[in-house]
């Protein structure tokens, strides 16, 4: 099937903005600039700031939400369907979850590289599977525990990779690049658990994608913003690299930014790319198929490390590209990818290979079969 030129639009807005969300980040964090009361030129480290940038770019999808909505309801048959009325309560304890999450994975941003940072959230698929089999009663086909499997394996070169690389990197000691690989990780059972939550309680509301992402988007931006205060008096030593040596120091962010305006630039592409690769995404799952958006959503971390290599950012690292590979193949034979090839084999050409293409992303994340009640 060709594709039309509005699908091959969504699917390059998808790729390009999902590749600058995490690149913008990592610029940002590259940036070094004095701080408030005369104070040195250091680093821009501020993860719980970005966090707060990525919150007002979800948020901003509920603002597109009810563009859509009031542009339909304008035609003299509308089409859109805006889901029916909820708490918006259901959607704390995954925005909690989510606020957690991202926070982590900022934090560990300015620890290890953009590459590596990307391709080690591919972790995701081993722990919203183990989850969904615990609290959700699925059970994983044989393929998807072997993907599982080797995503573990991809995982793991990718983190020798990161050590072999670490001896010979200046800008990032080797403490802290596995510290780094290790808060991704663990960054990634946080956002298990928030899929599991959003199957289990939000989803069964038959809420709009966008209106999902957008009432999360107002939970995590107003709380992050908030936890903002206590965090700028919570001491926590060299672990911080602000000159206070406090949680976050949001003052000295701004400080830095108006010395450094560039800083700025970098944080809004953060903000306005995840808000476009949200509504992509979407758009993705809906006009062309959901295995379209995760090969897309594989296809990022590639072009990340590319851009992270032509910029100087990184240095070339053959197991990288080997446990990209293996992240790849675990992903996809985890999705159900070597169904269609499997299909074109004789040996397999009897049995009936369903199609998975109009899946909802989560429901293949989350994996399997539900389990029959007893």
């Amino acid at each position: 099937m060709k594709w039309t030129k509005y699908q091959l639009f969504l699917a390059g807005l998808m790729l390009t903005t999902g590749s600058l969300n995490t690149l913008s980040a990592k610029w940002a964090d590259m940036f070094s600039a004095p701080g408030c009361h005369g104070s040195p030129d250091h680093d821009f480290s501020h993860p719980f700031v970005q966090a707060v940038g990525m919150f007002l770019g979800e948020l901003s999808c509920l603002v597109v939400f009810y563009i859509l909505l009031c542009h339909d309801r304008r035609r003299p048959e509308p089409t859109m369907d805006p889901g029916e009325s909820f708490n918006p309560l259901v959607f704390l304890p995954p925005a909690l979850c989510d606020m957690l999450g991202t926070s982590i994975m900022y934090v560990a941003l300015n620890m290890t590289s953009a590459s590596s940072f990307q391709m080690l959230r591919g972790a995701v698929i081993i722990f919203t599977g183990l989850l969904s089999v615990a609290f959700l009663g699925r059970r994983l086909k044989p393929s998807q525990w072997f993907g599982i499997l080797i995503t573990i394996l991809g995982l793991v070169v990718v983190g020798l990779a990161d050590f072999v690389s670490g001896h010979g990197d200046d800008s990032h000691k080797l403490s802290e690049i596995i510290t780094g690989d290790l808060l991704i990780i663990m960054a990634q059972i946080v956002v298990a658990v928030q899929m599991v939550l959003e199957e289990k309680f939000v989803y069964k509301h038959n809420v709009h994608p966008l209106k999902a992402v957008g009432t999360e988007g107002v939970f995590g931006f107003v709380i992050l913003s908030l936890l903002l205060i206590p965090m700028f008096f919570i001491h926590v030593g060299s672990f911080a690299d602000n000159p206070r040596q406090v949680l976050e120091d949001a003052l000295d962010a701004f400080c830095q930014i108006g010395h450094k305006p560039l800083i700025l630039l970098a944080l809004l592409g953060n903000t306005v790319s995840i808000a476009f690769f949200n509504f992509a995404g979407i758009s993705v799952t809906k006009e062309i198929s959901a295995t379209t958006r995760m090969v897309l959503d594989s296809l990022r971390t590639l072009v990340i490390w590319v851009v992270s290599l032509a910029l100087g950012w990184e240095k070339f690292q053959g197991l990288q590209i080997l446990g990209f590979i293996i992240l790849l193949l675990g992903t996809a034979m985890y999705n159900g990818l070597h169904k269609p090839l499997m299909a074109k084999m004789p040996c397999f050409a009897r049995e009936q290979i369903t199609e998975e293409g109009n899946v909802p992303e989560r429901e293949r994340l989350l994996g399997g079969e539900k389990a029959e009640e007893n």
